[in-house]
């Protein structure tokens, strides 16, 4: 370690600043990342010291990204770094005396600290003494009471001043006043301090000079020198031939710090070979301040010295006190006493921040620096070991790389859904006896990040809506939670568009991104679409995002909005279908089928049948479950040849809904029987057909010309009565009707059996015939008015499943 310091003198011209930069010389120590300045004390504030930067090697970047900042123990900061140029400057005035008493060399240290990677500098400023102090002293007047009979060479202790400065600056020596009786002897005691002593060189006269008043002079090396002054007032007793004399001139003593009031610490002894009263003898301290009368006592008949303050070891580790023993006729005696101080563990360890990160992120691998801690314990030796541990059960370490300084690291690694934020209790643990413990609290929060996708409460929802329901109706709701914070929590609901029917599904259903609620988009049918099977995501809003999928099942429910529909019969507009039953029919005979289907599902599709309005007596019944009509009572030759059956088909929803088919039975046994009845019916309903068309014709048009009106109803009407003559003797035309094939499923609207027809024409209608082989043998008769051609044929048919060979022969 190489050492460059100049120094000016200060006391010429004081407020000179080029002079007071060129005082400033720093020392700078390359070794172990050290540097030492030197600057004198009572410098301004803003005074450069010297350049950290340079010294230390440092470019300026790295100050400023290191975040450079000094670290002292010290209440005060003396110093300030400036990291711009990388300088150091005085931040407050300097007193060495205040700073450092009567130590020296004065100094104090301080640590420079860069973060990214950690950097410690150790800086120490020494601060050099100027002459700003005169010597003072405790009391301005001192009084002595002198036997005239003392002896040549008495040795009378004068008061010490005290001067902080030091060196040259400090007290150099004292001066008396001249006179014929006294001179100034000046010593040192062991510490360097200088005292003074009065010697008498020529006796007293009290008779010629009872009082003396002389002047002790203290004056310091400085330039100008500075100095303080004291009387001395002399009072001339009669002889008293001995002085006290202590059995010891130097007198050792320990003393625990912080010892209560009374402790007791040594006694001093002196003797005085006079007798009666000029052998009395009294102890005192020398003077106040060399006595330190605020922390001890003397007993002044006793000599025993006890304890009156507060002593601490941290302020004054030795004391060192002049005893006077003095007898009654002013003789005096000195002695020392020095008095050691020994520490206790009184203070507890301090713990102090240094930097602190207060956010670390959920992610930092183990390891991470959360921040850098300070120690310090003012007591000494073992009392001044401190140690550093984190309390609990945190997932944080605290290690130590250099003195009295901790770095707190991550240990494990964090999860913020765990634990959102710790409080890290760092206890500082000394090792005295008993060991006396600081505990600091460093609060710290976990950063999150977006680690955790959504998660639904369901794997799959399912949910059910009513056909024909509103558009935009609410469906269900879906739930996602994420366990992050803020926008890495933010929650929007996307639907994953797909094909159902030929269509897209968002045609079909739309989610709430906000609330994730499932809205209905249209109204459904459920004979079209009885399922919608789709996926949710739902996806946070962190960077980058998180999802997760759902399965979300809507089932359409059936709502008993279609009416059975009617296969067999078919109504057709203007036909008249007839089913036939031979007169010598038996009871149950099958004579048609009433087949219907629902294209609802479940019991709004169960299908029951019965009848409505039957003609004459129930020539037939109808099965409520399969719709089979068939032969009730015996057919008798009374029976109406029409028979006209209204069928009423009903499903079991709430309300039901129904349907009505007319089915004609023709009750004969031939064709021409048949076809006279309902050609008679044929003619009958389309009389009645035509007069309503003209009747509404005419009442239309009776407001304008109601006399032609009549004329022309009167003319239509013997035209179309001439028309129906010619046409009752038309050939009338037989159209057959083929039945669908279907099996019978009991109750589904199907027949049992196929049935096949055979037509056969003739020239002639009227005289066509049928001969039935069976009377199993079905037959079915549609009449057609609009056809005007001749029928040729008639087939009948029977049934291929009874007698599939044996075809019926017509006539």
């Amino acid at each position: 370690m190489q050492r460059i310091q100049s120094e000016k003198n200060i006391l010429d011209e004081p407020d000179s600043p080029i002079e007071l930069l060129f005082l400033l010389s720093c020392l700078n120590h390359s070794v172990s990342g050290n540097v030492r300045y030197s600057i004198p004390e009572e410098m301004k504030k803003g005074i450069f010291i010297g350049n950290v930067a340079q010294d230390l090697g440092l470019d300026l970047k790295r100050l400023r990204s290191g975040r450079a900042r000094i670290v002292t123990g010290e209440s005060t900061q003396y110093t300030e770094l400036k990291t711009g140029r990388g300088v150091l400057v005085v931040n407050e005035r300097i007193e060495r005396e205040q700073l450092c008493g009567d130590r020296t060399p004065c100094s104090f240290s301080f640590e420079v600290i860069l973060e990214n990677p950690m950097e410690l500098y150790h800086v120490t400023v020494e601060v050099t003494d100027i002459n700003d102090n005169s010597p003072t002293f405790e009391i301005t007047n001192l009084k002595f009471e002198i036997s005239e009979s003392a002896m040549t060479g008495a040795r009378f202790s004068l008061a010490s001043a005290d001067d902080p400065d030091l060196c040259m600056n400090g007290l150099r020596e004292y001066i008396i006043t001249e006179n014929n009786n006294f001179v100034l002897e000046q010593n040192s005691n062991a510490d360097g301090k200088k005292y003074a002593e009065m010697v008498l060189q020529k006796p007293l006269d009290r008779e010629t000079n009872q009082h003396l008043s002389l002047k002790l002079i203290a004056v310091d090396g400085g330039t100008p020198q500075r100095s303080g002054t004291i009387n001395i007032n002399i009072t001339v007793l009669d002889a008293n031939d001995n002085a006290p004399v202590f059995n010891q001139f130097l007198y050792k003593a320990t003393v625990m710090e912080n010892s209560p009031r009374d402790t007791y610490i040594t006694t001093v002894n002196a003797s005085d070979a006079d007798s009666e009263s000029n052998s009395i003898v009294t102890y005192s301290f020398s003077d106040q301040r060399n006595g330190r009368g605020d922390l001890f006592t003397i007993d002044e008949k006793t000599g025993r010295i006890s304890v009156t303050g507060a002593i601490d070891y941290e302020k004054d580790k030795k004391f060192e006190l002049q005893i006077v023993a003095k007898d009654q006729g002013g003789l005096t005696d000195n002695s020392r006493v020095i008095i050691e101080v020994l520490d206790v563990n009184d203070n507890a360890p301090s713990i102090s921040v240094v930097s602190l990160n207060r956010h670390v992120s959920e992610d930092s691998p183990p390891g991470t620096t959360i921040g850098i801690i300070g120690v310090n314990d003012l007591d000494s030796g073992d009392n001044g070991q401190v140690h550093c541990e984190i309390e609990g059960n945190a997932p944080f370490k605290i290690e130590s790389t250099l003195r009295n300084y901790y770095t707190l690291i991550t240990g494990t690694a964090l999860d913020r859904e765990s634990v959102s934020e710790y409080n890290i209790s760092v206890v500082a643990i000394d090792s005295g006896m008993p060991p006396l413990s600081a505990n600091k609290i460093i609060h710290l929060k976990i950063s999150d990040v977006n680690d955790n996708a959504p998660v639904f409460s369901q794997s799959v929802y399912n949910a059910f809506i009513t056909e024909n329901n509103s558009p935009d109706v609410s469906v269900l709701t879906l739930r996602a939670k994420d366990p992050d914070e803020n926008q890495n929590a933010r929650i929007s609901y996307v639907l994953e568009d797909s094909n159902v029917t030929g269509s897209r599904m968002s045609a079909h259903i739309s989610v709430n991104a906000e609330s994730g609620v499932v809205y209905a988009a249209r109204s459904f049918d459920y004979e079209q679409i009885k399922e919608l099977v789709f996926v949710v995501k739902a996806q946070d809003g962190g960077s980058p995002p998180r999802s997760s999928n759902v399965t979300v099942k809507i089932q359409i429910q059936d709502q008993n909005d279609n009416p059975p529909q009617v296969l067999y019969p078919m109504q057709t507009g203007g036909s008249v279908v007839a089913e036939m039953v031979p007169r010598s029919a038996d009871v149950g005979l099958l004579v048609t089928k009433v087949v219907a289907v629902d294209v609802d599902s479940g019991q709004n599709a169960w299908l029951s049948y019965k009848l409505q309005k039957p003609t004459d007596r129930s020539l037939v019944e109808v099965g409520s479950q399969n719709g089979e009509i068939r032969t009730s009572p015996q057919v008798n030759d009374k029976d109406a040849v029409k028979q006209g059956l209204t069928v009423i088909v009903e499903d079991n929803g709430q309300p039901s809904r129904s349907a009505t088919v007319n089915v004609n039975v023709a009750v004969a046994d031939s064709f021409p029987e048949v076809m006279s009845e309902f050609t008679a019916l044929i003619h009958h309903n389309e009389y009645k057909d035509n007069l309503t068309f003209y009747l509404v014709l005419a009442l239309a048009a009776v407001s304008f010309l109601f006399i032609t009106c009549v004329v022309v109803i009167i003319s239509v009407k013997i035209s179309r009565w001439r028309q129906s003559r010619i046409l009752c003797h038309a050939n009338l035309p037989v159209i057959p009707y083929y039945p669908p094939r279907y099996s019978d499923t009991l109750g589904t609207g199907t027949l049992q059996h196929v049935y096949n027809y055979e037509v056969c024409r003739t020239t002639d209608s009227r005289k066509s015939d049928c001969k039935f082989g069976r009377a199993g043998s079905q037959n079915v008769l549609i009449m057609d008015p609009s056809s005007t051609a001749t029928m040729q044929r008639i087939h009948c048919e029977k049934s291929i499943l009874d007698e599939p060979d044996s075809p019926v022969e017509v006539s």
